[in-house]
């Protein structure tokens, strides 16, 4: 697993932070470094995905990245459930492909490159993942996102949201950021990297509250919703359809 020093050397100008031929090519070292609990989320969305997918709909993975996600659920589906990973990278769609055709998946997979800013195309699903991609969408879409969603679950569906959230008090956040970096560190990242990619992540990544997510969902399509997961400033949402 080639290792990410994308961020190890200072920039004269830090530029905004992308999916591209980059960081896709370091992009899984990246998750597991920077991403706490990383593979017990995975074990959760795994299980979760297992309870609700039903027999002839869609599993979408809205921003599926390198694929990662369907490699842990795959195995505890029905047979005819199609997966459907969607990405705006190329360059991250091409390592899914990869994966999946080295181990040779008898599943129909399908993969679709596109702009979830421009839209969601989810039709017939009974389960949609969105692990650490909503906080990517602008936050003029995310209503029309998070409807859109709803709308192409079928009843009983759900989607798995896990998101980077802002604590209300302001103490609090301070407090998790700073135990998030700590984390960071522990994994190997300097305080340069972690700097620099602080900053090209600001104009990128916007999270918002818990409260508002909890009230996107609800009013856009969701009745019910709960935490299923926390880690200080990462929140994993289960809603349901």
């Amino acid at each position: 697993m080639p290792k990410d020093k994308i961020f190890n050397r200072k920039r004269r100008l830090v530029e905004n932070f992308n999916f591209g031929k980059e960081t896709s090519k370091v992009f899984d070292d990246m998750l597991h470094r920077s991403v706490p609990l990383y593979d017990e989320m995975q074990r959760m969305i795994r299980e979760i995905t297992a309870e609700f997918a039903v027999s002839g709909t869609n599993v979408y993975d809205l921003g599926c990245s390198t694929g990662n996600t369907f490699l842990a659920v795959e195995k505890g589906l029905p047979p005819d459930v199609t997966l459907i990973g969607v990405d705006s990278s190329k360059e991250m769609l091409a390592q899914a492909q990869a994966k999946f055709s080295k181990d040779r998946f008898s599943r129909k997979v399908k993969w679709l490159c596109h702009d979830l800013n421009k839209g969601i195309p989810v039709q017939n699903a009974s389960v949609v993942i969105m692990n650490l991609t909503l906080q990517f969408i602008r936050p003029l879409y995310r209503q029309r996102a998070i409807a859109s969603i709803a709308s192409g679950l079928n009843e009983g569906g759900c989607l798995i949201l896990i998101e980077k959230v802002l604590s209300p008090h302001s103490t609090l956040n301070r407090l998790f950021i700073k135990f998030y970096y700590e984390f960071k560190k522990r994994n190997g990242y300097s305080r340069l990297e972690i700097s620099q990619k602080r900053e090209a992540l600001e104009n990128v990544l916007v999270p918002y509250h818990f409260d508002e997510n909890r009230e996107l969902l609800l009013q856009n399509g969701f009745k019910g919703c709960d935490i299923f997961f926390r880690w200080y400033n990462f929140c994993g949402i289960l809603a349901l359809k």
